[in-house]
């Protein structure tokens, strides 16, 4: 898709998305690097290339834009929603490489993040959860962009007042429930049931609006989310329990939950035995993280191979870290600061086919239960 977006889309796209006000002086446009640990790919290239043409074409139009643009660059840190590096570089033109860095021409990320009150992350690597944290701290609004495509274009072109409306139903529908009934078919016929344990949790709307300072979320968005109860009170375990079912590739792999952890893999094929030693080697990695009910397929967006977008077109569940949504599960329970995931599995048909969120539904404190998807859509008049 031959998309791009030139600076009169970029200028009212950010003072949408931001709300800018006069006290925004600096936009930052965050990128990593590949290197040798990590070597570059095509579509990675192309993101910097689109990051370093924004930042050119915003440059070109500062006085409409009324902000200074700059283009901050970090060697990658090889995993999604991994700690930030310490140190990053601001530059003026996209360096090749992690390897083509002059180490002393480094700069504090803490310094950086203080002077841009707003930022654009079409990264690699998903910054997601650190900004969010980091985010609370130095009071800018973050736009994070982790694996975005000139495919997804489109999608930031959408309606977001209508957005924002299906968005805040579905989060509303979160906030009132004590759990999650999902009953997951595989292959037309066999059932594994999974309950969410939603108590004691706030759920977050992400709808494309980042105007609060201190935030940061994902764009393009369309999604409600929550962080199921990871049993932190005292006395009180989780009650999130059953079977996940997730396809990699053609072999389904099912996940035994309890207390809200993936305790055992079952399966017999090489997906299920790496999936078995991931989760000995990094037991944090069997966390449930989210439930996220995304809301763009009901209007016409399809997937397209990246999570970013992906994710917010339907059911999603992921595992590992969660302390950027207010759970309790962060870099300090993995092995390393490269072993941190936050890893979503969608449920949608083109990319698990062989399994169907076939009844999912919503049950408060007092037992009353709302239909949320019947067959993998969401029920008739709910958005």
């Amino acid at each position: 898709m031959n998309e791009r977006l030139k600076a009169d889309e970029l200028i009212p796209l950010i003072r949408r998305v931001f709300a800018v006000t006069a006290a925004d002086r600096r936009l930052g446009v965050l990128v990593d690097l590949p290197d040798a640990r990590v070597p570059d790919r095509p579509a990675w290239r192309e993101r910097r290339e689109m990051a370093a043409g924004w930042v050119e074409e915003l440059r070109g139009r500062r006085d409409a834009l009324g902000l200074d643009v700059g283009l901050i660059v970090y060697p990658n840190v090889g995993t999604n929603n991994g700690d930030l590096p310490a140190r990053v570089w601001l530059v003026e033109a996209l360096p090749a490489g992690g390897a083509a860095l002059d180490p002393a021409a480094a700069v504090p990320l803490e310094e950086v993040l203080a002077a841009h009150s707003i930022l654009l992350a079409p990264t690699e690597f998903s910054a997601t959860a650190p900004l969010k944290l980091l985010g609370r701290r130095f009071g800018f609004r973050a736009a994070t962009m982790p694996g975005f495509t000139a495919g997804m274009i489109p999608a930031l072109r959408l309606d977001y007042g209508e957005v924002r409306r299906r968005v805040a139903v579905m989060k509303g529908l979160l906030d009132h429930a004590a759990e999650a009934r999902c009953v997951f078919a595989v292959d037309g016929a066999e059932e594994c049931r999974l309950v969410l344990d939603l108590r004691h949790r706030t759920a977050h709307a992400s709808d494309g609006i980042l105007d609060q300072p201190g935030t940061a979320g994902n764009l393009p968005s369309g999604e409600a989310y929550i962080v199921p109860y990871e049993g932190e009170l005292a006395g009180e375990p989780s009650r999130s329990a059953g079977t996940l079912p997730v396809q990699f590739g053609d072999e389904v792999v099912r996940f035994t939950i309890a207390d809200n952890r993936a305790v055992r893999v079952a399966g017999d094929g090489p997906a299920a035995a790496e999936q078995s030693r991931w989760l000995a080697a990094e037991p944090a990695y069997g966390n449930l993280a989210e439930l996220g009910l995304g809301v763009l397929a009901e209007l016409g967006v399809e997937p397209c191979g990246e999570i970013l977008l992906d994710e917010k077109l339907g059911l999603h569940i992921a595992f590992g870290r969660s302390d950027h949504f207010g759970g309790q599960v962060g870099a300090a329970q993995f092995s390393s600061p490269t072993a941190v995931v936050h890893v979503d599995r969608i449920y949608l048909p083109g990319l698990q086919p062989r399994i169907v969120p076939a009844r999912v539904d919503l049950v408060d404190d007092d037992g009353r239960l709302t239909v949320l998807m019947r067959d993998g859509r969401y029920a008739p008049g709910l958005v």
